[in-house]
């Protein structure tokens, strides 16, 4: 073992993910199954809640479980086991193989890779659960915590006009969680949503399973709509909901100008569309005070979405929304799903924020994420062989990349995996399958791993894939 490198450690839900997984697969595959309860399953590993709760949360994102309300979470009939041959979706081939022990992840975009927050969380834990023993206030608050919801309106409150309030703000289990009640309450199923493209996976997930009809706006290389096309179709489509990014866009890294952002709001209001602002890395923009699409938005028609564990980390995997309006669908719903979110756990992220750690930890971590921004541009200088097309992004934890040439991401995608390594194809993050030629390349990754031989083993399959297909076009037109 190398003293200086040494084996970076598992975390707790990374090994309840591989526990459950063998038990899904494990499990009769014709029919549904019932899973231990969140509480059952810490217990019967000796783990904390919030760790399993995670592990739940990748295997629902992934399709393998679901949740029924007050019930629990059951295997779905039609899981696979991954050994069973690669998975006909690629998004579930890329998150489940980049989760495979040994693997070397060029995939992941978790900022708190890099500096986490989770030591100092459970500490804090660890003193409130010392200092409340028992209450006899409800065990579980149905919307989160008061104290934490509290600290999320004020955090977000900028103005007079543009404010909120602890009971405008609810907490859940995870992001998919949060999407899917908040497209419940506000009637917005099955209707047509416009997204900024290339876009989240899991946002265009949750759109999916709401029966929506998804039109994506590409976004140009500087980071802008094509605003006249953007309006001849809202003029002419029946656009219900946008889901758009806060400062930077996910995953391309592009930041809008003020001025489109002010514009788009406008047309959204003038049509009545409501706004999405997905606000997960909006922390990691590397422009000081970069605009907001809800600094214009029509506050009434507003709903801002987060995650706490970009940030902090594993052990925070709980999602929030903020929205002034159809509070009451929203408490209905949040009821009826009972989620069963540890209460010191929430008390003691909102110590963090109260205390202003989490303030100074994300002055850190973008300076960390800036940093290894420039060491990934350098590595991709230096091997990049002109076979991809750099562009800097300006937040976020990923680079945008284009081949130089028309080549299949998805089929560099597969040959990399033989050498145990994980890109994620840029079709991904499009519905329509575009982007083909594109892959989201992570700097939140483990830099103790050979990152440079990695590259050129990436750049090696791009030219591999281009020579096959150059030989068959050849091979083709010869008579």
């Amino acid at each position: 073992m190398d003293a200086k490198n040494p084996p970076k450690p598992t975390y707790t839900y990374q090994a309840v993910y591989r526990y459950l997984l063998e038990r899904i697969e494990a499990a009769p595959s014709d029919a549904e199954q019932r899973l231990p309860s969140l509480r059952q399953l810490a217990q019967r590993l000796n783990v904390s809640v919030s760790s399993t709760q995670y592990a739940y949360a990748l295997l629902e994102a992934e399709g393998r479980v679901h949740a029924r309300p007050k019930l629990g979470y059951f295997t779905r009939a039609s899981s696979m086991p991954l050994h069973a041959g690669r998975s006909p979706n690629l998004v579930d081939t890329v998150f489940s193989s980049a989760r495979q022990p040994g693997m070397l992840a060029l995939s992941s975009d978790a900022p708190a890779m890099l500096l986490s927050l989770e030591k100092p969380l459970l500490m804090i834990e660890r003193e409130l659960a010392r200092q409340y023993p028992r209450s006899h206030a409800p065990l579980y608050q149905p919307f989160g915590e008061l104290e934490l919801r509290s600290v999320l309106a004020d955090l977000y409150t900028r103005s007079a006009h543009h404010y909120w309030q602890a009971e405008h703000v609810f907490v859940g289990a995870d992001l998919r969680s949060i999407l899917e009640l908040s497209l419940r309450a506000l009637d917005l199923e099955g209707t047509v949503a416009l997204v900024e493209s290339p876009c989240s996976w899991a946002v265009l997930r949750q759109l999916q399973a709401a029966r929506m009809t998804i039109i994506e706006v590409p976004l140009g290389d500087d980071g802008r709509f094509d605003l006249p096309q953007l309006r001849q179709l809202l003029g002419s489509t029946p656009v219900r909901l946008a889901v758009l990014s806060s400062a930077a866009s996910v995953p391309q890294g592009g930041l809008m100008p003020a001025t489109d952002k002010q514009q788009v709001c406008r047309w959204l209001a003038e049509h009545g569309v409501w706004l999405f602002e997905n606000d997960s890395y909006g922390e990691f923009c590397f422009q000081a005070g970069a605009p907001r699409y809800r600094d214009f938005a029509d506050p009434d028609r507003l709903l801002v979405f987060s995650t706490f564990d970009k940030v902090i980390g594993s052990e925070a995997p709980y999602g929030y929304l903020l929205c002034r309006r159809h509070t009451e669908q929203l408490k209905h719903l949040f009821l009826e799903r009972a989620f069963r979110l540890s209460p010191i756990r929430q008390k003691a992220i909102a110590k963090l924020f109260t205390s202003r750690r989490v303030e100074q930890h994300v002055h850190l971590l973008r300076a960390m994420l800036r940093e290894r921004m420039q060491q990934m541009k350098a590595l991709l200088d230096t091997h990049g062989q002109g076979c991809l097309r750099v562009i800097e992004p300006q937040g976020g934890a990923s680079f945008w990349l284009e081949s130089t040439r028309p080549v299949e991401m998805r089929r560099v995608f597969e040959q990399l995996l033989a050498q145990r390594i994980v890109i994620a194809p840029g079709e991904i993050f499009s519905q329509r399958g575009l982007w083909r030629s594109h892959l989201r390349l992570c700097y939140t990754l483990d830099w103790s791993k050979d990152i440079p031989w990695a590259l050129q083993c990436l750049v090696k399959a791009i030219q591999d894939v281009a020579f096959k297909d150059v030989a068959i076009k050849d091979k083709a037109q010869t008579p």
